[in-house]
């Protein structure tokens, strides 16, 4: 199965009665698979985080700043979902594990538990956030803390309040902690008072006053959570590429590092010039790419592009980013102009792309008349399929009988067709 084709929510609960609730109902709302880790019934935290498009870890009375049973795998998971670049959402406990795995501390409150109903102020920086845009300037919500945290450098603050100022932040683009209980409904608040009376007992008015302060929250909570949900939903295809890459990018260059010269072999049945242009879409730690160079000159221009930031990385660090302008971009959706390349390299990427019929098209619309597009793999199907113990699959879009039409409704002339047993090379000439 591709990782693309991969999605699911996992939510990490800490106790019985600190559910998602209202956040659940987004994330079901949206179609999204939701797989629960309870680690309060001893369901071991995943030492990895394949399988999964997104990451929440709920509230519970441990602190983040002390060990307790799973925590060292539940920040090991937190800072594997950060390199990936996957939605997190952390909730209390949760908000705070994921700014001590992003590179902040977790730290006792210094004015005493906050418990109840209070208010929080938004930052400038939430009327452009994602999540919480339209959110208005104060709000009211339920407070159930008696730690705090200091942020990481870089980290963006969402929401404050004068008592505990770290109430809301986000971590990058896609990793937002939440200090208060955003997710409550009433049965949320009747479950966290019958669980915690004595905490409940310094807000004497938590039950009572419920319904009129859920009434007041409820529209901008679901809003955030609808929001997330959303971004979920539309991100799971590139999430799960960056899944599977990112824990693989380091030691890529190592599992394939006798296959420069096949890659240059390949390179060079495109058929470039000096001074033209040419893209390695999905470039991987750009293996292709000193050829690409070579074939194009010093005049000439080369790209590399990757959806997976520690791919890039890889690149860099095999002393190939000064041969290619290197891009963190979704190879369905180039950040190129129409007709901006003479030549496309892409290895192994079409069965890694959700809609490979979207990414021929993507690739014909920033390749000129007359350009070439080489899809290659160092290995035959036949040999892939056998390495993993599995049949060549009939649907599987690199199949000649699949390829070929699907190269021509995207506005490509198939030139070339090998499906050899130590390697696949395809060709095609852009129509037009």
């Amino acid at each position: 199965m591709s990782p693309a084709q991969v999605a699911g929510v996992l939510v990490v609960e800490h106790m019985p009665h600190e559910g998602t609730y209202a956040l659940g109902t987004a994330l079901a709302a949206a179609g999204l698979p939701v797989r629960v880790c309870r680690t309060w019934a001893g369901d071991p935290v995943p030492d990895t985080s394949a399988d999964v498009v997104a990451l929440v870890v709920m509230g519970g009375p441990m602190a983040a700043y002390e060990d307790f049973p799973s925590r060292t795998r539940e920040l090991a998971l937190l800072r594997a979902a950060l390199d990936a670049e996957m939605p997190v959402l952390g909730v209390c406990l949760g908000a705070q594990l994921l700014a001590v795995a992003a590179g902040g501390m977790g730290r006792a409150g210094t004015d005493g538990p906050q418990i109840g109903w209070g208010g929080i102020r938004m930052s400038p920086a939430a009327h452009t956030d994602p999540l919480f845009t339209g959110v208005p300037e104060r709000l009211r919500v339920l407070h159930w803390h008696g730690d705090t945290m200091d942020l990481p450098s870089g980290a963006t603050l969402l929401a404050s309040c004068d008592r505990y100022p770290v109430q809301a932040f986000r971590i990058g683009g896609s990793a937002w902690g939440l200090q208060f209980h955003l997710e409550v409904d009433a049965t949320a608040v009747g479950a966290f008072a019958e669980a915690f009376p004595d905490e409940a007992a310094l807000a004497p008015d938590l039950v009572e006053s419920a319904p009129v302060e859920l009434a007041a929250l409820a529209p901008h909570r679901d809003g955030v959570f609808r929001r997330f949900a959303a971004l979920v939903a539309e991100r799971a295809a590139l999430t799960a590429t960056r899944t599977f890459f990112t824990p693989r990018a380091a030691a890529w260059e190592q599992r394939f590092t006798a296959q420069g010269p096949v890659y240059a072999a390949a390179v060079s049945r495109m058929g470039l010039r000096p001074g033209q242009r040419a893209l390695d879409v999905g470039c991987g730690s750009g293996r292709a790419l000193p050829a690409l160079r070579a074939e194009v000159g010093e005049e000439g221009v080369v790209l590399g592009v990757d959806v997976t930031p520690a791919m890039l990385t890889a690149t860099a660090k095999e002393g190939r980013a000064g041969l290619a302008r290197l891009l963190l971009a979704d190879a369905c959706r180039l950040p190129l102009p129409a007709g901006a390349v003479a030549g496309i390299f892409s290895a192994g990427l079409v069965n890694h792309v959700p809609d490979p019929a979207a990414a021929l098209r993507e690739w014909a619309r920033v390749t000129a008349p007359g350009g070439v597009l080489l899809l290659f793999h160092p290995s035959g199907r036949a040999e892939r399929a056998a390495r993993h113990g599995r049949p060549l699959d009939p649907d599987d879009p690199l199949a000649e009988e699949n390829l070929r039409p699907a190269l021509s409704a995207a506005g490509w002339a198939p030139t070339c067709y090998e499906d050899a047993p130590h390697h696949f090379l395809a060709r095609a000439v852009r129509i037009g």
